[in-house]
């Protein structure tokens, strides 16, 4: 007659699966409740804002294809920025080319840039030819 596969396993098995977990939940449950009393924290009443200022790079940027004064979210200015990235990616893929990661990321600004630059060109043909001129791109 065939055993099965619950015949086969033997029962000490089991028992010793136990007795090898219960210790363990035993020290977590004991680190736990340790945590839970020393730790009594202050809590401010005022939060804390920290607002990212752009690197000097990017301030250059963004005052060399600026449309106005304070203008950082014109498609010129994206654009542009786009582009700085760009560059540094294809510098870093020379260097790294099986860093496969960080091309796609550059296939990702690049496709970004030219909806940017789509957009620019159907509201407005003359600052799509300028940028486009500004920037070394062939279009």
């Amino acid at each position: 007659m065939p055993k099965t596969k619950a015949a086969k396993k033997s029962p000490i098995k089991k028992t010793a699966k136990k007795d090898v977990q219960k210790p363990m939940t035993d020290k977590v449950i004991a680190v736990k409740s340790e945590k839970r009393k020393s730790s009594k924290k202050t809590v401010s009443k005022e939060p804390v804002i920290e607002i990212a200022t752009p690197s000097e790079e990017k301030k250059e940027v963004i005052s060399k294809y600026q449309v106005k004064e304070g203008d950082t979210g014109s498609p010129e200015v994206q654009a542009a920025l786009l582009t700085k990235r760009i560059e540094k990616l294809v510098v870093h893929l020379k260097g790294n080319p099986a860093d496969n990661h960080s091309r796609r990321g550059l296939l990702g600004i690049v496709s970004k840039r030219r909806r940017l630059l789509n957009y620019l060109a159907k509201k407005d043909h003359v600052r799509y030819k300028s940028i486009s001129q500004k920037l070394g791109l062939g279009k």
